[in-house]
């Protein structure tokens, strides 16, 4: 944090507008440091509100709006390749969707504050096929309102947080030892939970064809269950499926699997 807010007072605007930037395209650079920088370099006379704000919007907006489009054209593997960084991608990918499903386009207004959909909301807004007018719209809106809050914490708490530089300053190789050490231990969780998850790398698959012999045969009809577990934004009522396909949701697995028959070989179909 110390050498972020130096970094922001000798190089002001263009630090502000990549650190912005840099999160808004999905690396893991702190935004909110920068931004509540900047609002302390406002109060102190260093940068000037009426530069930084629009350009902070601005660099989130551009962010936001390359990766509407790359998710309007590559989907779902944009969707996976962002949550890369998660334990389970799948996982990141289906939380983000709940949210944009439950909230709607209004899950632009304040994705900016919720660590991992963040991210995802410019490309699953995409991906589903919003307009981008609406899109620009209600993403406008939630960027100034996440740089606009963040700017003004900066701003009201400046002395507070230069008394906090100061206490790094002070304290600097015990607090250099404290952050090793974590970083080590974080290591080894992450690590472990790698090791812990890494049995659903590997999802067994069916050839098309291989399935329609088995459903063509004899009985076997009787014998395959096809599932049908598209996620939110790519599933509605009126949606066209398999033939003799089911629907099961994805977002309520634990009441849909007490549901499903007995002695089928279920085979399960997505976007």
């Amino acid at each position: 944090m110390e050498s972020l807010l130096h970094l922001i007072s000798r190089h002001g605007y263009i630090v502000v507008f990549v650190v912005v930037l840099a999160e808004a395209i999905g690396l893991p650079l702190p935004a909110a440091i920068a931004l509540v920088g900047a609002g302390a370099a406002v109060a102190s006379k260093v940068l000037r509100a009426h530069v930084v704000l629009p350009l902070a919007i601005s660099a989130m907006l551009l962010g936001d709006s390359l990766l509407y489009i790359l998710g309007r054209h590559m989907g779902w593997m944009l969707l996976g390749i962002l949550c890369k960084v998660s334990i389970n991608p799948e996982t990141c990918i289906l939380r983000s969707a709940e949210s944009f499903y439950k909230r709607g386009k209004m899950t632009l207004l304040f994705a900016k504050f919720i660590p991992g959909v963040n991210t995802m909301a410019p490309p699953l807004a995409g991906s589903m096929k919003m307009r981008f007018d609406q899109f620009i719209r209600l993403d406008f809106l939630g960027a100034a309102l996440y740089t606009c809050s963040y700017f003004v914490a900066g701003y009201l708490f400046r002395d507070f947080l230069m008394s906090i530089v100061h206490g790094f300053q002070s304290a600097g190789h015990a607090i250099e030892a404290v952050l090793a050490v974590a970083a080590v231990l974080y290591a080894g969780y992450r690590t472990w939970l790698y090791g812990k998850y890494s049995m659903y790398k590997l999802v067994p698959k069916v050839q098309v064809q291989e399935l329609a012999k088995k459903l063509s045969a004899e009985g076997g009809a009787d014998k395959v269950l096809l599932v049908d577990v598209r996620s939110h934004g790519y599933y509605d009522e009126n949606a066209e499926r398999i033939k003799g396909s089911i629907r099961l949701e994805p977002n309520n697995l634990e009441d849909e699997l007490k549901n499903l028959p007995k002695g089928k070989d279920i085979y399960l179909y997505c976007t």
